[in-house]
């Protein structure tokens, strides 16, 4: 057996090595195969710590990884003619699956199979059903089975836990941006809330009416997501907003240095950030809003260096929580992803905990 991540192509080094990291840490020790730009990452181990990692390490948690499932079987000479019967027949016994995904990875040959997915995926529902390892309908509280199409003839079959892996097919969301939004950056602020917001948190961290700050704002793109979350903007930024954005009467622009710009009044919801600056220093100016309590929640992203990205993810967040705790500030809760919408870059959310 073995666990299975997706990621973004040209990022397997960073996904191999977190799961390395993180697997030790749950006392499971294996070893991983990767290909350059295959966006898949496979990590052989014993079979019960396969399963052990799909229950224990949360996919939430993971910043490079989309995507964390069970391999149970590989197949890799399909019959072109007939895919679904040796497919079905090739399944060892397992338990009932609420859902069933047919997935490719995220690369120009993975997309080129999209059609062939959608064309196996009533055949093969049946086929599973008859067998007695899918349900009829989908439910969300079993676990669901992942068909990875590799190519026409392999495909590598698994599952996840409901509790534990991505909502989404191939762990990449659909995300709604502004119509007019005036960059295609807003897609990073979409995900990062639909993707980051614990689900049952989101209706009370974003509120209409709420104020918030864009730091590096030019030309408006995260602060029309902010708009169409019916949210008051501050854009702070040397250059020009988005004539549109300005008409809605809920930006206000700030011709400012985003480093050196503060509020008048510490009632600010939100504070998010896209400049393209050193990492360590927008980690520490997030890190001091936080301190100084001029916000109560951050999203920001912080940009990757060429090589050694995961140390250097890893290095920017304990900036982050030293800064944090020599200031003794607590009951903070820290997170970063590597989005389906970032490129050579990672977001990072600082957040006050809810109390309970």
């Amino acid at each position: 057996m073995a666990v299975l991540l997706y990621c973004r192509a040209g990022f397997e080094g960073e996904c191999a090595a977190e799961i390395q990291e993180r697997a030790a840490a749950l006392g499971v020790f294996g070893y991983c195969k990767t290909q350059p730009n295959s966006a898949l990452v496979t990590f052989e181990c014993k079979p019960e710590e396969a399963d052990h990692l799909a229950r224990k390490l949360a996919v939430h948690s993971l910043i490079f990884s989309r995507q964390l499932f069970v391999r149970l079987a590989d197949l890799n000479q399909l019959d072109l003619a007939d895919r679904v019967t040796p497919l079905v027949a090739a399944l060892p016994e397992m338990q009932l699956c609420g859902r069933l995904w047919i997935e490719t990875t995220d690369t120009n040959d993975g997309r080129s199979l999209s059609a062939l997915c959608r064309k196996i995926t009533k055949p093969l529902s049946m086929a599973l059903q008859e067998k007695g390892v899918l349900t009829e309908k989908e439910v969300t509280n079993r676990p669901a089975m992942h068909v990875l199409f590799r190519s026409t003839h392999s495909v590598v079959v698994g599952y996840s836990y409901s509790y534990n892996h991505s909502p989404y097919l191939m762990g990449i969301p659909r995300v709604r941006t502004p119509k007019a939004a005036p960059s295609r950056s807003a897609a990073k602020l979409a995900e990062a809330f639909k993707v980051m917001i614990p689900e049952h948190e989101l209706e009370r961290r974003v509120e209409p009416g709420m104020k918030a700050v864009d730091l590096g704002a030019s030309p408006g793109g995260w602060t029309s997501v902010l708009v169409f979350h019916d949210m008051m903007v501050s854009a702070v930024d040397n250059g020009p907003m988005d004539e549109h954005l300005m008409e809605t009467g809920q930006v206000r622009h700030f011709q400012e240095d985003g480093f050196h710009f503060l509020p008048k009044r510490k009632n600010i919801s939100w504070l998010v950030c896209d400049m393209v600056e050193k990492p360590v220093r927008v980690a520490h100016l997030m890190a001091d809003w936080y301190i100084g309590e001029w916000c109560h929640d951050a999203i920001f992203n912080l940009k990757l260096p060429m090589k050694t990205r995961y140390a250097a993810v890893k290095q920017y967040l304990e900036a982050i929580r030293e800064r944090l705790n020599e200031a003794e500030v607590w009951g903070y809760e820290l997170s970063a992803k590597h989005l389906y919408h970032d490129r050579e870059e990672v977001t990072v959310y600082l957040r006050k905990k809810f109390k309970t």
